[in-house]
């Protein structure tokens, strides 16, 4: 008879914590492929600032440029696509039960979530472009749910490595 310690019940909950993470990036950045036009239309509003206050001392930093626009959302996309990668490699890691390499990718994964939603987001467009003042381009409420998460089950993760896996 087999019986599940609290260490295996915590390398499960990383494991499927991970895979959830994995699924969700994987089709935020599969929605942005396939219907590029939509969140692209969100950047360039972010950037362009058009939709802020437009005060004077802000708007000096709006990027205007088309092509500027683009590059940072296909910049995006890409960093979506490799962080999905990653959480998926994590979690056919944890499925191996390579706890120590799950838990290294998982958490290079969960950073570059972080990064992206916490800097890229919350930091450059909610502050940098003023992306809170807009009613209608403001993706600070789901930047932050995706930063929280990733931290959440980041701090999973690496609980999962607190004393040597049994």
């Amino acid at each position: 008879m087999t019986t599940t310690t609290p260490r295996n019940a915590l390398s499960l909950a990383a494991a499927l914590l991970t895979a959830t993470v994995a699924l969700y990036i994987a089709l935020v950045a599969f929605g942005n492929i396939t219907d590029f036009g939509t969140n692209q239309a969100f950047v360039q509003h972010v950037l362009a600032m058009d939709t802020t206050f437009k005060d004077d001392d802000l708007m000096w930093r709006a990027v205007t440029s088309k092509g500027l626009q683009n590059t940072a959302y296909v910049a995006i996309i890409v960093w979506e696509t490799v962080a999905a990668l990653v959480l998926i490699y994590g979690t056919w890691l944890w499925a191996r039960r390579d706890h120590a390499r799950a838990r290294a990718v998982s958490t290079y994964g969960l950073l570059m979530l972080m990064l992206l939603f916490g800097a890229g987001f919350i930091a450059v467009g909610g502050e940098w472009f003023s992306m809170w003042q807009s009613k209608t381009w403001n993706g600070l409420d789901a930047a932050l749910r995706v930063f929280v998460l990733s931290g959440v089950v980041l701090i999973v993760v690496q609980l999962t490595g607190r004393r040597s896996e049994g």
